[in-house]
C-alpha cells in the first residue's frame, strides 16, 4: 500500500486498530461491476489473526456483511471480486481561527481485500454472529435455517489495510 502522505496521522498500535474497527458501525464497501463504480454501507461483524511476530508483522482482518440475495450488490459480491473498504468515527468539529483553519477529528480504516461469498450454512451462521455481535453485544442471536438459507453471507480478506487519526486540540 501506497506511503501515507500526513504519517504524523497513522495508527500503528495493534489495539489502537482493533479499536478503531470496534468503534465504527458501518464499513463502506466499493467495488467495479459491469455498469460502473459502485459503494455501499453495510454494517459488518469482523474477527482477527494475530500475526505479529513473523515476517509479514501486520494484523489480518476479516469482516463478514449480509445482503439480500438479489441485486447489484449481492450479484457482483457473489462473483467475487476486489474491493476497497472504509469506515471512520467522527470525532467532532476542530474549531480554527480562520475559515479553513477548521477541520474535522476522526479515526479511520482504509483497505483493499477481496470478497466472496460464503455458502456453507454452518459458516454462514458464525458469520452472522459475529455481524449480531458487533451490532448488538449480548443480544439473544438465533436464527432459522429458513433465514439462513435465505440470506447471501459475503465474507472479505482484507489484504491490507492503514489507520489514521487527527485527534481534537
Amino acid at each position: 500500500m501506497r506511503q501515507m502522505r500526513l504519517a504524523k496521522r497513522e495508527v500503528r498500535d495493534f489495539e489502537a486498530l482493533r479499536a478503531i474497527v470496534e468503534a465504527c458501525d458501518v464499513v463502506r464497501i466499493g467495488a467495479v461491476d459491469e455498469s460502473g463504480m459502485f459503494i455501499v454501507p453495510v454494517n459488518f461483524g469482523y474477527e482477527w489473526e494475530d500475526r505479529p511476530d513473523g515476517p509479514d508483522e501486520r494484523l489480518r482482518l476479516t469482516l463478514y456483511i449480509h445482503s439480500a440475495a438479489e441485486g447489484r450488490k449481492a450479484e457482483s459480491f457473489s462473483r467475487g471480486c476486489d474491493v476497497a473498504i472504509e469506515m471512520d468515527c467522527d470525532g467532532g468539529t476542530i474549531k480554527g481561527d480562520y475559515s479553513c483553519a477548521y477541520s474535522r477529528a476522526y479515526r479511520s480504516i482504509m483497505g483493499m481485500g477481496r470478497i466472496r461469498p460464503i455458502e456453507d450454512a454452518a459458516e454462514k451462521v458464525r458469520a452472522l454472529a459475529l455481524i449480531m455481535e458487533h451490532a448488538a453485544p449480548g443480544a439473544p442471536c438465533e436464527f432459522a435455517e429458513a433465514a439462513v438459507d435465505r440470506v447471501a453471507v459475503f465474507r472479505v480478506d482484507v489484504r491490507e489495510f492503514t489507520g489514521k487519526e487527527r485527534r481534537p486540540k
